[in-house]
């Protein structure tokens, strides 16, 4: 099963329709896409990116879909995330999906920095129902990449009170290709406001 396929495993046993989920890195689509379609009818995506040409794709895969009533789209850096999720969802958050790097087909001069993708961390784990996932796809082959991947792993590690940790690391990494964390929410991070 490739990585990919792993991460959709993992979310499909938690999301259900009518949950609400985030995609932190909107890229082409393929993960909004696949968040909407198991959330939908009732349930609801904010999905982000900084570039007009990632949320134009995405758009165009919704629409495909029939699902622009289940899809929020932000033209916006998954750093500044919580600003717009609706405070009375914060803790009611099931997923929340990062695919780092750059998008795909695009020239690899814009891309996922980790301080911003730290921060964005930082929040979607404040803001995560106990329960909830976080998953994380690092692609390590381009510049910044190893580093983006490094830090975020040195965060990870640092929330192993309030979560179980997976990590992937595929053996063939001749290529780098990703690296997969799952980390699924035990109990209320100390920023938290709880679901009630």
């Amino acid at each position: 099963m490739r990585l990919t396929e792993q991460v959709h495993h993992d979310i499909q046993k938690v999301l259900r329709s009518g949950d609400i989920a985030i995609d932190a890195t909107a890229g082409n689509g393929h993960d909004t896409l696949f968040l909407a379609q198991q959330v939908a009818p009732h349930g609801q995506v904010f999905a982000f990116d900084i570039q007009d040409t990632a949320l134009e794709q995405t758009t165009q895969r919704i629409q495909q879909h029939q699902l622009n009533d289940v899809v929020h789209l932000h033209l916006a850096s998954h750093a500044d995330m919580a600003a717009y999720i609706p405070s009375d969802v914060h803790g009611a958050i099931r997923v929340v999906m990062f695919n780092l790097g750059y998008l795909p087909g695009t020239e690899h001069d814009i891309q996922t920095q980790a301080t911003d993708t730290t921060q964005a961390l930082e929040q979607a784990a404040n803001i995560l129902a106990v329960g909830g996932i976080i998953s994380i796809l690092a692609y390590t082959g381009h510049a910044g990449g190893r580093e983006e991947a490094d830090r975020v792993q040195t965060w990870v590690d640092a929330q192993s009170e309030h979560f179980d940790i997976r990590h992937i690391i595929p053996q063939n990494t001749r290529k780098s290709p990703p690296e997969y964390i799952y980390m699924q929410k035990t109990s209320i991070t100390p920023m938290a406001i709880p679901h009630l």
